[in-house]
């Protein structure tokens, strides 16, 4: 799941200075369940901009704006109120809030996000970051523990010189995650094992990967 934490509205405000009619997008995934652009966040947002005498020609949750498809059929849907509009504001991840100019360049776009990163829930509302989506996975050989991500310093080759009784040297309050990987049984190939095999010619941006039909 993409976490997300919204923008200061004073921010957002700033941000559209100079226009005055726009259309709000939330997303039906990642930002509902985090409750940072589901349906009640963009009625917040729609009450703000009207309260500081911005138009909202229309407001609407798509179910995935990391969607493309699901983009175009808004945008198709829409296309006379598209022309009446200064700018989307979109409640989603990078990803959703670049789909839209990504099809039409001449569509302007700001986010209302702030994307934070690939989380895992622990319990309701509250999540880990334990993926860094490095194109590169190592966690057949720590059966499960990313040190990419997990270390904030990224060793691949074991603990370092800071960390003191089983702690993070960067944040005290976690456990350093080379500590944990030790104390797995069901450890495998550790340190030089994951250095040799890290390949870095897979760590680049932009990633296209095309799922492959059987």
């Amino acid at each position: 799941m993409i976490i997300t934490e919204k923008k200061e509205y004073q921010e957002i405000l700033e941000n559209l200075e100079d226009e005055s009619r726009f259309i709000i997008i939330g997303c039906g995934l990642c930002a509902t369940t985090v409750q940072t652009g589901g349906e009640k966040q963009v009625q917040e947002l729609k009450d703000l901009l009207e309260k500081n005498k911005k138009k909202v020609l229309a407001a609407e949750v798509i179910e995935a704006v990391c969607d493309e498809r699901q983009v175009r059929l808004f945008l198709n849907k829409n296309k006379e109120t598209l022309k009446k509009t200064d700018a989307i504001i979109v409640l989603a991840c990078g990803a959703g809030v670049q789909s839209f100019p990504h099809i039409d360049p001449e569509i302007k776009v700001h986010s209302g996000l702030n994307t934070l990163f690939l989380g895992t829930e622990k319990r309701l509302g509250n999540f880990n970051q334990f993926c860094s989506l490095c194109g590169d996975c190592i966690l057949d050989l720590t059966n499960g523990v990313c040190t990419i991500t997990r270390c904030p310093k990224s060793y691949t080759n074991g603990p370092c010189g800071g960390s003191k009784e089983g702690k993070c040297e960067a944040h005290p309050d976690n456990d350093c995650v080379w500590n944990i990987i030790s104390k797995n049984p069901l450890k495998k190939r550790l340190r030089s094992e994951i250095t040799k095999r890290r390949n870095h010619n897979k760590q680049f941006h932009p990633r296209l990967n095309p799922i492959k039909k059987a």
